[in-house]
């Protein structure tokens, strides 16, 4: 009796290592240890997703945007004369009453560096420079609300539209540096006046860049 217990005993022990050390099989009949690195795998699954994600897919989407999108990919540049005056995407510094003014930026309209000013509505130096701007174009227009877009940056500092409301702020002194009617100045923004997008995005919008080379065509 104490035989077979010690002989299922020994049968026992055996199946359970070799459980947990599983043996394949050679051409030749022989066992020998599987081994699967985990390092292996994962370095090689790393270096595969990298190539395929990091290098592969953004060179493909690039790619498919130069032939069906060629302006937008290429930065939607607006050109003059063969030379690159600007973009259709970021906001330059018009200061001349000539010309239509963008958003205030809390970055000089500096590309290399966008961003806002990060100040809270609550704080007293952002409030004290939205009044005095408010001040200030008051006593040019008195009476007329003040579009709100005209005293506040965006985030970005590079915003290049402003809205309706504040093209049509500035088109008297626009007008008048410029020896032209208001009428003939607010013809000229209701031209460039861009609706939503897709008819519920966004807002309507006046891209600043387009409206002042479309002022330098007046031939005023």
């Amino acid at each position: 009796m104490e035989i077979s217990i010690m002989d299922s005993s020994s049968t026992l022990i055996e199946q359970v290592e070799m459980a947990e050390h599983p043996v394949e099989q050679t051409s030749k009949g022989q066992g020998s240890p599987a081994r699967h690195s985990i390092w292996r795998t994962a370095i090689l699954f790393t270096l595969f997703t990298g190539l395929v994600l990091g290098v592969g897919y953004p060179l493909l989407i690039t790619g498919i945007a130069h032939v069906v999108f060629p302006y937008q990919a290429n930065g939607s540049l607006i050109l003059k004369n063969g030379q690159v005056i600007g973009s259709k995407l970021l906001a330059q510094s018009f200061t001349s009453n000539r010309y239509f003014h963008p958003r205030p930026s809390a970055v000089g309209y500096d590309a290399e560096g966008s961003g806002g000013s990060n100040l809270a509505q609550t704080n007293a130096a952002l409030i004290q420079r939205i009044q005095g701007a408010i001040n200030k174009l008051q006593a040019r227009n008195p009476g007329k609300p003040v579009p709100i877009d005209m005293v506040t940056e965006s985030g970005s500092g590079l915003d290049p539209d402003i809205t309706p409301d504040n093209a049509f702020y500035q088109a008297p002194r626009v007008a008048k540096a410029r020896g032209v009617s208001v009428a003939a100045i607010d013809a000229l923004i209701r031209q460039h006046i861009q609706g939503r997008e897709l008819g519920f995005l966004g807002e309507p919008r006046v891209n600043v860049l387009e409206l002042n080379l479309a002022l330098n065509k007046m031939g005023k």
